[in-house]
C-alpha cells in the first residue's frame, strides 16, 4: 500500500479512529494487524519473511539475556545475523554476485554457469533487516534489555509508518514508545497533518513531477547532451531527495498522529557545507546505523591514519551496496567514500588556499563557496546511482561536456515544454526557500505561524499548489526497491 493512492487515503484513518476507541492494552494488537495487512497489499507471501525474522530475533535475544558466557551469546547473536542477512543475500544479492562471478568465469573459460533465481524483492527488506539487527545487537552489547512480549517486539519489526522505507529505528527509542498510553490531543494530530501534507508536497509536486524527465534522459543517455543532461541530473537530485524525504516525512507525521515519536531522517541535505555535513542530513538513520554498527567496530578514527581512511571507504562502499544490488551503487558508495577521505587529506592544503585568496575572510561568501561544492559534488555522484548501468554513467558524464548552442532550448527533451521545465524549476525553487527561511530564519515557517490567519492561508495554499500541480499516478517510492 503506498501512502499517496486511494486506499492509504481510507486505510489511515480508519486506524486512527480505531486506535483512540480501543482501550489500550488492546492497541498493540490493532497496530500489529494494520501493520501486517499494510505490508501484505504488496505480496502476502512475504509476510512469513517478517515473521521469520521476528520469532528468531525474539529468541536469540532471550538466549543472550539468559547467559553471561560471551561466547555463548556470541553464538546466538551470529544465529541472528546469519538468517536475517541470509535473507537479505538470497533475495536482494544472490543473482548479482552470481553474475559478477559467472562473467568473471567466463573471461577465463572457468566453470559453469551459477544458476539465478527469479524472485521479487521483497518491499523494504533491507530496512526492517537492519532494523531487528540492531535490536539484536544492542541487546548483545548490553544497550538495551530482551523484550519479553512477542506481540510488542512484532510490532517493533513491522510498525507500519516506516516498515518499508525508514527511518530506522533503533530499539531504545521505539520499543518503550509502544508501553506508552497516547490519548487524544489536537495538537499533536494537527503537527503531524502538517508533516504530511508537506511530505505530499514534495513527493506528490516535486518528485513524481520532475521523473518523467529525468527517466527521458537517464533511459536514452545517448541521446543527450550538455545542458539537457546537466538539466536531468540535478532534477534527479531533487527527485531522490523530495521522493525519499517526503517519504520519511510523511512517516513521521503518520506516527506522531498517533502519538509515537520517529527520528528524523532528512535534515535539509543540500545546505551542507561539506560531504561530512551532508551525511549529518542525509538519511540520518542509515548513516547513523553504519556508524554505530560498521565503522565504530572497524576502530572509526582511533586507530592509525591509513586505517582510518579504510574504516570510512569501507563503511561508505558498503553504504553504497546496501541500497542496490548493482555496480552503479557500489560506484556511488565508493565515491562518497573517496570524497570524504580526500577531504580529510587535503583539508589543510584547503584552508591555506582559502586564507591566501582572502575567502575565508568573508564568511557568507566561503559558506556560499563550501555549500555549492558540496552540492556540485553530491549531484556528480547521483549520476551513478541513477543510471542504468556503469556504461550508461560514463556515457552521461562524457556527454555532459558537449556544450552545442541549441541545448539552451529547453523543449528539446523529447515530450517536453520549456514551461514543464520552468514549473519543474519554480517548484523546487519554492521548496528550497522555505528550507532557507528553516536552515538560516529567524522566524519560524508560515505553517507554524502564530497568527491563524496566516497558517490557513498558508495550509489553503499548500493544499492548492498540490492539488493544481501534483502528479496523482500512485507511483511507488524510489527507496521501496531498496
Amino acid at each position: 500500500m503506498l501512502f499517496n493512492s486511494i486506499s492509504f487515503l481510507f486505510f489511515f484513518p480508519l486506524v486512527v479512529f480505531l486506535y483512540f476507541a480501543t482501550p489500550y492494552k488492546y492497541r498493540w494488537i490493532l497496530l500489529l494487524v494494520a501493520s501486517y495487512y499494510f505490508y501484505m497489499c504488496w505480496k502476502v507471501e512475504y509476510i512469513v519473511l517478517i515473521m521469520i525474522s521476528t520469532i528468531v530475533d525474539y529468541f536469540v535475544a532471550i538466549k543472550m539475556s539468559e547467559t553471561e558466557v560471551k561466547a555463548d551469546r556470541k553464538k546466538w547473536l551470529y544465529l541472528s545475523l546469519f538468517v536475517n542477512l541470509g535473507f537479505l543475500f538470497t533475495f536482494k544479492y544472490f543473482n548479482f554476485f552470481g553474475g559478477s562471478i559467472n562473467a568473471l568465469f567466463q573471461q577465463f573459460n572457468m566453470l559453469g554457469p551459477i544458476p539465478g533465481f527469479h524472485l521479487l524483492l521483497p518491499v523494504g527488506i533491507s530496512f526492517y533487516t537492519f532494523q531487528t539487527l540492531s535490536y539484536s545487537i544492542d541487546v548483545y552489547n548490553d544497550k538495551v534489555k530482551a523484550e519479553r512480549h512477542l506481540g510488542i517486539f512484532a510490532l517493533y519489526v513491522s510498525f507500519f509508518p516506516q516498515l518499508v522505507a525508514g527511518p530506522i529505528e533503533r530499539p531504545s527509542h521505539l520499543l518503550p514508545q509502544f508501553r506508552q498510553k497516547f490519548d487524544y490531543n489536537y495538537e499533536r494530530i494537527v503537527a503531524g497533518l502538517k508533516m504530511m501534507a508537506w511530505g505530499f508536497f514534495m513527493k506528490l509536486v516535486i518528485a513524481d513531477r520532475v521523473a518523467p524527465i529525468v527517466n527521458e534522459v537517464f533511459n536514452h543517455p545517448n541521446k543527450y547532451e550538455g545542458l539537457q543532461v546537466i538539466i536531468a541530473t540535478i532534477f534527479f537530485s531533487f527527485q531522490i531527495f523530495c521522493d525519499f524525504a517526503g517519504y520519511s516525512i510523511i512517516a513521521i507525521g503518520t506516527a506522531k498522529v498517533l502519538g509515537y515519536d520517529l527520528m528524523q531522517n532528512f535534515k535539509r541535505p543540500y545546505f551542507a557545507a561539506s560531504i561530512k555535513d551532508f551525511w549529518a542530513r542525509w538519511h540520518i538513520s542509515l548513516s547513523t546505523w553504519f556508524r554505530d554498527y560498521v565503522y565504530i567496530p572497524l576502530g572509526g578514527n582511533r586507530v592509525v591514519k591509513w586505517r582510518w581512511y579504510y574504516n570510512l571507504f569501507i563503511t561508505f562502499l558498503v553504504s553504497g551496496l546496501w541500497h542496490g544490488a548493482n555496480w552503479t551503487f557500489v560506484v556511488w558508495g565508493a565515491l562518497h567514500g573517496f570524497y570524504l577521505v580526500f577531504a580529510i587529506v587535503s583539508e589543510p592544503s584547503r584552508k591555506k588556499i582559502a586564507d591566501q585568496l582572502g575567502i575565508s575572510k568573508i564568511p557568507a561568501l566561503h559558506n556560499f563557496l563550501q555549500i555549492a561544492t558540496t552540492f556540485a559534488l553530491a549531484v556528480f555522484a547521483w549520476i551513478f546511482f541513477r543510471a542504468n548501468n556503469i556504461t550508461d554513467a560514463f556515457t552521461l558524464i562524457g556527454n555532459m561536456f558537449v556544450i552545442k548552442a541549441e541545448q539552451f532550448d529547453l523543449s528539446l527533451i523529447k515530450g517536453f515544454t520549456g514551461f514543464d521545465l520552468l514549473l519543474c524549476f519554480a517548484v523546487i525553487l519554492l521548496m528550497e526557500i522555505v528550507h532557507a527561511q528553516e536552515e538560516w530564519g529567524k522566524t519560524r515557517s508560515f505553517m507554524y505561524s502564530s497568527s491563524t490567519a496566516i497558517r490557513w492561508a498558508t495550509y489553503l495554499l499548500l493544499a492548492l499548489i498540490t492539488l493544481g500541480f501534483g502528479v496523482f499516478t500512485s507511483s511507488a517510492f524510489i527507496y521501496f526497491q531498496f
